[in-house]
């Protein structure tokens, strides 16, 4: 359990800081008509890039961020990844082996798919 908290106070610490400022600029920002602001994407994108580079390491020995075991830390980084992934952000997980494939893990789990077909809005992003 004390993993799963790590995981999920860095989830909403680290990760979730920069993850949701490059949804909104890439994802929320577009459908507005707002120009999106390039400069916050470099920058953002620099600072994703260094968490992601630890959660590769963690990946690299865990099947799961907190271990061999599907966790809400895990869970929680569902709806980021889902926008990111349709973004040109999507390069910074996928040049990262290891997140690739937890990537590809939790997004096919079948109530991620459940939730996604009950979202009009998300299963046509």
């Amino acid at each position: 359990m004390a993993m799963v908290r790590m995981w999920m106070e860095i989830e909403s610490q680290k990760y979730d800081q920069a993850a949701s400022k490059l949804v909104w600029e890439l994802a929320v920002k577009p459908m507005y008509g707002i120009p999106t602001d390039q400069a916050a994407v470099e920058e953002t994108e620099g600072k994703l890039g260094s968490i992601l580079d630890f959660y590769e390491k963690t990946l690299s020995q865990n099947k799961y961020l907190a271990g061999e075991c599907f966790t809400l830390a895990d869970l929680h980084h569902l709806p980021t990844i889902h926008y990111l992934m349709n973004t040109p952000s999507k390069k910074l997980f996928e040049s990262r082996p290891h997140v690739t494939a937890w990537i590809a893990d939790i997004t096919a789990r079948p109530a991620w798919s459940k939730v996604l077909a009950m979202q009009p809005n998300l299963s046509s992003k």
